[in-house]
């Protein structure tokens, strides 16, 4: 996790900022009126749209743009139909992927992620294939502060989570940050329980977390990256999961 997470900092310095926040207000768009449509327009007694509603204020969507699509989902007009999917393989170096996206046409999507893992030399598998090397997880990034790792760890478990890892490791003028881990019924409730505990939330995300990893070094690093950032180009791809654990010195010369 904390390769692909440093491959993300490397990237966003490169790519083009508002083309990536288009994407992810598309992105937010679409699993809100998933949500709504699935379980009513009130996240009071709807999770997922409770969850889809925090994302989208994470990325800073317009609150025009969140009501539309609330409206859409519970019937105000929408005419496409939505949903979510789920497509799973192998990547170069033998990397578990999951590629979660919304579409409204199955057959387009799956044929553009099997076409981007043929390109890569790689096949998707069937449904099952590497989703049980995953754990599904609310991951919630804090920054220390002036608390010592004991202090990070009593407050996380006193809000309900269910672990405390250190984050990236960070340079000397960053805060450390700490990934506490909680059961995604829980997430929200652990996130205002650490807000509310003077803990600065920074991250908070519900995520899937590799059971082991696979080391990536090398050439095939270049390879992975390359599918990876093909798959998160699909305009129907929400997120894109591996269990690739790259080396800093490997991240490094991508710079």
């Amino acid at each position: 996790m904390a390769g692909h997470n440093k491959w993300s900092k490397i990237r966003h310095r490169k790519a083009i900022v508002d083309k990536r926040r288009s994407k992810a207000w598309t992105m937010c768009s679409r699993a809100i009126i998933v949500a709504a449509r699935q379980g009513g327009p009130d996240p009071t007694f709807n999770f997922p749209l409770r969850t889809a509603l925090e994302e989208a204020k994470y990325h800073n969507v317009p609150n025009d743009n969140i009501d539309r699509a609330i409206k859409k989902g519970a019937g105000g007009g929408d005419t496409e139909n939505y949903e979510p999917v789920r497509y799973e393989g192998y990547g170069p170096g033998g990397v578990a992927i999951i590629v979660d996206a919304f579409t409204n046409n199955r057959a387009r999507t799956a044929g553009d992620v099997r076409l981007s893992f043929a390109r890569s030399e790689c096949k998707m598998g069937v449904s099952g294939a590497v989703a049980h090397q995953f754990e599904h997880k609310g991951v919630i990034t804090v920054s220390a502060g002036t608390l010592t790792e004991d202090q990070i760890i009593e407050l996380a478990l006193e809000a309900g989570a269910d672990d405390v890892k250190p984050g990236d490791p960070v340079t000397d003028d960053e805060p450390a940050t700490w990934l506490v881990l909680t059961d995604p019924v829980k997430f929200l409730l652990v996130r205002e329980a650490l807000k509310t505990a003077g803990l600065s939330v920074t991250e908070s995300e519900l995520d899937m977390l590799p059971l082991n990893t696979v080391t990536v070094t090398g050439p095939t690093v270049k390879d992975l990256l390359y599918l990876i950032e093909e798959l998160e180009e699909n305009e129907d791809v929400k997120k894109v999961y591996t269990n690739a654990d790259i080396p800093e010195s490997d991240l490094a010369s991508l710079e």
